[in-house]
């Protein structure tokens, strides 16, 4: 007979009970160790993973009150949070034992034990252990993922008086779980302060779920925010967790909220009254707990006056309100974003370090950036690439054929279909900042179909 690939350790103070469950289990499982002595547990996990450990509840000097046994259960699952431990038990100490069960004890044994029914238990936990380290792996992917994510969006680079306010505000607003409505144009920032926020919140440990509103479609909208059973339309295929459901104990950023037709508003507002999902397909409502973000560039209280958006859904999100000032408000802080991103290019593309020349740094300083601080990203990284001097000078960032482009009817250049598509691609993504979302919708396009011409054109 195959022995089970697994690791087995026993912790017993009865050398008998140590030598007949080695002898028998040793002709099952490829390892098997023993340790009579519970003091060595800390240094016997330290070098070895076990798949089960089966734990004394009492050892000599304290025989029956279990004590000693769930102190070394505690000290097993600090050391490992997915160990699997086994209780071994007499029959007068079930309630312990159902007590550590309770304390994190997978099962218990009872002695005298038989073969069979030992066997049959390790066998049984070993499938536990597999979905107990898939769950830990999770945890710790998602810590990891969670980190990424942070250090992605870990500066707020700005020294200018506007971006003081910023800050200033996300700290006071981060310490409670009040609403927030992050106003500003495009390519401004407003999701990294959404970020800075959750970052500095009690949350800050849970995740942070970002969603484009502007880039979910209407029918779509319910599916991707609160999920759906299986079946409950024609792809269906598995029941899924909407985006509120993932956000669960974290922080959502619903960006783009001012997109929203009337009926979706009215359905978000009723999930934000309630804080209650319901799946398409199903009648279970499943309670969440979210701190919710919003953003938006558009003029909510106009349009709250002219009918095209809820002025109750607008009190519920804005319970505090910041703005996020364009980059032509805080040209000082131009230097520094410009340092900020030569790093990261630099190093992306494994260029030669690059500065710019103080003549360039007053050149962009004139330039209006419609586009915001995604237009500069979008022309440092260009600048990297395209430039073959070390000293990065105004030509290098395009200025002259961005300003050139203010205001200028899209002409075509030649009757040739593919170039007139390319070039009125090309400046309707430049006019919206590299926003993908509303360069689409401009075009008529769905963002996957723009992604497509994108790649076709290498724009």
């Amino acid at each position: 007979m195959d022995k089970i690939n697994a690791k087995i350790l026993i912790v017993d103070d009865d050398q008998d009970v140590l030598l007949a469950a080695r002898l028998f289990l040793k002709q099952h499982f490829t390892i098997v160790h023993t340790e009579k002595d519970p003091e060595n547990i800390p240094g016997v996990l330290a070098t070895e993973n076990y798949d089960v450990i089966l734990l004394d509840m009492n050892f000599s000097k304290d025989s029956t009150s279990g004590k000693e046994g769930f102190h070394w259960l505690n000290v097993i699952l600090e050391i490992d949070l997915a160990a699997v431990v086994i209780f071994i038990t007499g029959y007068g100490d079930i309630e312990l034992a159902v007590q550590g069960i309770k304390e994190g004890a997978t099962n218990f044994l009872l002695k005298p034990w038989e073969n069979k029914k030992l066997l049959a238990t390790i066998t049984a936990n070993l499938k536990v252990r597999e979905s107990k380290k898939e769950l830990e792996e999770l945890r710790i992917k998602q810590k990891v993922l969670i980190a990424d994510q942070d250090n992605s969006y870990s500066q707020m680079i700005g020294e200018s008086h506007a971006m003081h306010q910023v800050l200033k505000a996300a700290t006071k607003v981060a310490k409670t779980d009040a609403n927030v409505l992050i106003l500003g144009e495009n390519g401004t920032g407003k999701e990294l302060v959404a970020r800075a926020i959750h970052k500095a919140s009690k949350r800050k440990d849970e995740v942070f779920i970002s969603v484009d509103l502007g880039a979910i479609s209407e029918t779509l909208f319910e599916s991707e925010l609160f999920g759906f059973k299986k079946g409950a339309f024609t792809d269906a295929r598995e029941d899924r967790a909407g985006r509120f459901e993932v956000a669960n104990k974290g922080t959502i950023f619903l960006d783009e909220i001012g997109n929203l037709s009337l009926s979706l508003q009215s359905k978000l507002l009723s999930v934000l009254q309630n804080r209650k999902v319901i799946r398409l397909g199903s009648n279970k409502e499943i309670s969440i707990d979210v701190r919710l973000i919003c953003a938006t560039n558009m003029p909510l209280y106009q349009m709250v006056n002219e009918g095209k958006f809820r002025q109750d859904l607008l009190y519920r999100i804005n319970t505090i309100e910041t703005k996020v000032p364009p980059l032509r408000e805080r040209l000082e802080d131009i230097p520094l974003l410009i340092e900020h991103y030569l790093n990261i290019y630099c190093k992306k593309y494994n260029a030669p370090r690059k500065r710019v020349s103080q003549s360039t740094i007053k050149r962009l300083e004139k330039h209006n950036w419609p586009g915001n601080i995604r237009e500069l990203q979008h022309s440092v990284e260009r600048a990297v690439i395209m430039s073959e001097s070390n000293i990065l000078e105004p030509n290098d960032f395009f200025l002259s054929q961005m300003d050139e482009a203010k205001g200028q009817s899209i002409t075509p250049v030649s009757m040739n279909l593919e170039e007139t598509e390319k070039m009125l691609i090309r400046k309707v993504i430049d006019k919206h900042g590299g926003n993908i979302s509303k360069a689409a919708r401009e075009l008529g396009l769905t963002r996957a179909s723009l992604y497509r011409r994108i790649e076709k054109y290498d724009l």
